[in-house]
């Protein structure tokens, strides 16, 4: 399991451009992500390559560089906004004589510290074991032969196999106590469905401004702060709406980009409400420069989990500090499909609940309609 940061332990971040146009953007993000694993970052290595060097990733020169950062900073750590394999990071740790991790070790580590439930616990850990087993199987291969030698000969397993029988013991366990709590969401959420209660999913990328606008809406109290991954345990709030009634409002964990697989797959059973559910609010921070980007890295996630085709409505959330007013834009059909506010200074939020009050009397009226319909066809 990767280890985590310790709170003020000195990293020098590495980010190469291989003719990305959103670099400065990835770097302001790779910044907040130290920042957010409670690295204190004292360095940073740019540079430009045509293809990552395949053994030690940034190359001769540049590695050389790095080290010459270390050892000025007396660093502990080197972060690579990049995705290393096993080989590459030994070949690196040799270099630079201390740890090195690439950003999805970065992000796991960050889930780690923030999940507060058992099943995030869980979900976070198996994400973690099922990244480790990649480095088990690929950077151990020193250890495949058995060796001989007095002690060491006869029946017995290698190191290798060892380690990846107990890790193959503890995944099957995780997996099957995540499936148990799997079963138990899913009872919770058909109970939930089966009234004319709208469902309703705060989805964005992260720092985008869910958790602020879930406690404007519902004065639920969840954490909100400004870094990266705030959230990660989903929370449900009810919502009254006046004449439309109450709605049940969901705070989820945020996305980002190159989001690792291992925690889409550890959280599928958590994405399932956003996919379930009959509305999204895909909440878009309006005063960053890269909104386009983190807008798209969104949208493949859902693709990813099936809520793809869920009705959605964008918010363009931090309208403070964009200046503009707020707003509310609708397609062709008079559907709802934009809203401009801020959940900070609560400009626009009574836009956002007319827009709620309105999709949540439309299910209320086709709901009671099923009925009638069906009954109507077994006269005809």
């Amino acid at each position: 399991m990767p280890e985590r940061p310790a709170a003020g332990e000195r990293a020098i971040i590495v980010q190469l451009d291989f003719g990305s146009d959103d670099c400065a953007e990835q770097l302001e993000e790779v910044r907040l992500l130290a920042r957010s694993a409670g690295a204190d970052v004292c360095s940073e290595v740019f540079g430009r390559r045509h293809s990552p060097d395949a053994a030690t990733y940034a190359g001769k020169g540049k590695v050389l560089e790095v080290a010459a950062e270390v050892a000025s900073h007396k660093a502990d750590l080197v972060i690579f906004n990049h995705e290393l394999s096993p080989g590459q990071e030994r070949n690196l740790e040799r270099i630079l004589a201390c740890r090195v991790i690439d950003r999805t070790s970065l992000i796991l580590d960050i889930f780690a510290q923030r999940a507060q439930s058992s099943e995030g616990k869980l979900q976070v850990e198996l994400a973690q074991l099922d990244h480790l087993a990649t480095r088990l199987v690929r950077g151990w291969t020193h250890l495949e032969r058995q060796k001989g030698g007095i002690g060491l000969r006869g029946p017995g397993e290698t190191q290798l196999e060892t380690d990846r029988r107990l890790l193959g013991k503890r995944v099957k366990l995780l997996k099957e106590r995540l499936s148990k709590l799997g079963r138990q969401r899913g009872v919770q959420r058909k109970a939930r469905g089966r009234g004319d209660l709208l469902n309703v999913s705060l989805v964005g990328y992260t720092n985008a401004g869910k958790s602020t606008l879930f406690n404007a809406l519902t004065h639920a109290g969840a954490y909100a702060a400004n870094q990266l991954f705030a959230t990660l345990d989903t929370t449900s709030r009810k919502l009254w709406l006046g004449e439309a009634g109450n709605i049940v409002i969901s705070d989820t964990v945020g996305f980002i980009r190159d989001l690792p697989h291992e925690l889409v797959a550890a959280f599928h059973a958590t994405l399932e409400a956003t996919a379930q559910a009959d509305l999204l609010l895909h909440v878009v921070d309006s005063a960053s420069m890269a909104r386009d980007d983190q807008v798209a890295e969104v949208e493949k996630v859902l693709t990813e989990i099936g809520a793809s085709e869920v009705q959605q409505i964008v918010v363009f959330n931090k309208q403070d500090l964009t200046g503009l007013p707020p707003a509310v834009e609708r397609n062709e059909y008079d559907r709802i499909t934009r809203i401009r506010l801020s959940a900070k200074s609560g400009d626009g939020l009574p836009l956002l609940r007319e827009a709620l009050a309105e999709i949540a009397l439309e299910k209320l009226r086709n709901t009671r309609a099923q009925p009638l319909d069906m009954s109507l066809q077994s006269t005809l």
